[in-house]
């Protein structure tokens, strides 16, 4: 076991006082604004987010991974960070936070962004929304640096500043009364680059313009925030120990054999290829979309060949021996599903058939009777409910799930830390309690505090859970796929 490791990579969180102050569209710019400048940025996204994780990836150019302590304990973000970070190619890790700087699940602050900026060891740039405000912006910032002041707060960033008179009562203001730099200050940007919906940012595989949005936030922050002084304190966390320990060596080799996912080295003695290597399909396309890396990297780790098909565009239903559909937004596609039939008709044979299906949010709609818009569109109908949807969230926030009964995916006492967010409702409900097996300790679920629907291998739940707390999830769901493999080639 080794304490306190130093971290090489340069490091700097983005922050703000609360969700929707802009720090998305300036981490986007940032991130993006480096990369111009040839420099190799790691993103990372606070807490559980598929879309803004979406766009940071975008931004970089590469994966953007999630750090969430709620779902995964405080040793294996760190072991996370540590293994995204290890090459040493990479320049600095930008990491965004969520909501508020200290807001978390109870007057302690657990799971805020403060909270991952000191297990980390991480400077903060705040972004601060100064719409109609300008020196009470000093009293706040002051007020977040005593708050907690062993979260070094190490810049201020202006967001959606009126003009040059505007910028300069912040910029005096909070300099003189508080000691912390303005590094920034930023104009309001356009909403038609970055255009919104009832889930925030619109994500980036429906958005036909992402890359010029992306171009337009990087000119911004190129032009109005001084990057040199985001690298400089980003350089402070260089050297610097997490606040965790860690039971690997992050140095040589060994640091690119840290293992995420599966909690094992990744060993493939048989090609991808290989007949007998089970095949995990994959439904990724604009309306099924929300998949952590993680998640889909534990399925490779656990020996499965990932097949992406999507029921968009293809025909039917590809050879495999599971399938895993995330969330995504069926409702604005639910034309386009209703009309391929043919893959609507797979989908259900294959569940009769014992075809081992996880499905979470967007895919146990689409694995459901029909969905209720402007009019009745049929999906797959392997589950007897129908959905429609609503103005407000009917699910929002972490979950914890208790699982009570005989399932092919998780053991009986097993508690499964996720989170949910949908607009989508039972319409009816055609089954019984006895069907789903989990018991919402903590959030919504399908129907009566219950989630977790099960029918034959098939798995469909509003609980997104993610593969870094659940490493036993893809070995599950890899050894159903050889079990099934096994039986179809009898």
């Amino acid at each position: 076991m080794q304490d306190d490791l130093p971290i090489e990579i340069p490091r700097v969180l983005i922050a703000a006082l609360r969700g929707g102050s802009g720090k998305t569209v300036l981490s986007i710019g940032i991130i993006a604004a480096l990369c111009n400048t040839g420099k190799k940025v790691v993103p990372f996204k606070k807490g559980p987010d598929y879309i803004d994780a979406g766009w940071l990836a975008m931004a970089a150019g590469r994966p953007c991974y999630n750090l969430d302590t709620f779902m995964a304990d405080d040793r294996l973000v760190c072991r996370s960070f540590l293994s995204h970070t290890a090459d040493s190619s990479n320049d600095i890790a930008v990491i965004e936070g969520n909501r508020g700087l200290y807001d978390g699940l109870d007057v302690a602050g657990s799971t805020s962004t403060a909270s991952l900026s000191r297990l980390l060891n991480t400077p903060v740039i705040l972004c601060l929304d100064c719409t109609k405000s300008t020196r009470t912006m000093a009293a706040v910032v002051l007020g977040c640096l005593h708050f907690e002041p062993e979260v070094e707060i190490m810049g201020v960033i202006l967001n959606r500043i009126a003009g040059s008179r505007h910028e300069n009562i912040l910029r005096k203001s909070i300099e003189t009364h508080c000691g912390v730099p303005v590094i920034g200050a930023v104009p309001k940007l356009k909403s038609r680059d970055f255009p919104e919906r009832h889930m925030g940012l619109i994500p980036t595989p429906e958005h036909s313009w992402a890359k010029n949005s992306i171009n337009a936030a990087a000119d911004v922050v190129a032009n109005h925030v001084n990057l040199p002084e985001v690298l400089r304190i980003a350089k402070t966390s260089e050297n610097k120990p997490f606040s965790c320990s860690s039971d690997f060596s992050c140095s040589g080799d060994d640091a690119l054999s840290v293992e995420i996912g599966s909690s094992r080295k990744k060993t493939q003695s048989t090609p991808q290829n290989h007949p007998k290597i089970p095949k995990i399909g994959i439904v990724k396309d604009s309306a099924f979309q929300f998949y952590y890396p993680d998640n889909l990297e534990a399925l490779s780790s656990a020996g499965a060949d990932l097949v992406y098909i999507s029921p968009l565009t293809d025909a039917g239903l590809p050879a495999i021996d599971a399938l895993y559909i995330g969330g995504g937004f069926p409702e604005t596609h639910a034309k386009e599903l209703a009309a391929n039939q043919k893959f609507r008709n797979d989908i259900n044979d294959a569940a009769e058939s014992g075809l081992p299906i996880y499905a979470e949010c967007g895919g146990l709609i689409y694995l459901g009777k029909s969905l209720v818009l402007d009019q009745v569109y049929p999906m797959t109908g392997v589950l007897p409910v129908e959905f429609g949807f609503s103005k407000k969230p009917q699910g929002h926030g972490y979950t914890i799930a208790v699982v009570d009964r005989e399932n092919p995916f998780y053991e009986i006492g097993t508690i499964l830390k996720g989170h949910e967010f949908h607009y989508s409702k039972v319409l009816e409900w055609h089954g019984s309690d006895q069907d789903m097996v989990f018991f919402m300790e903590k959030g919504h679920g399908i129907i009566n505090k219950r989630d977790g629907l099960c029918y034959k291998n098939v798995f469909a739940t509003y609980t997104h859970i993610h593969a870094l707390g659940m490493p036993q999830w893809a070995d599950t769901l890899v050894r159903l796929a050889k079990v099934f493999r096994l039986k179809t080639e009898d």
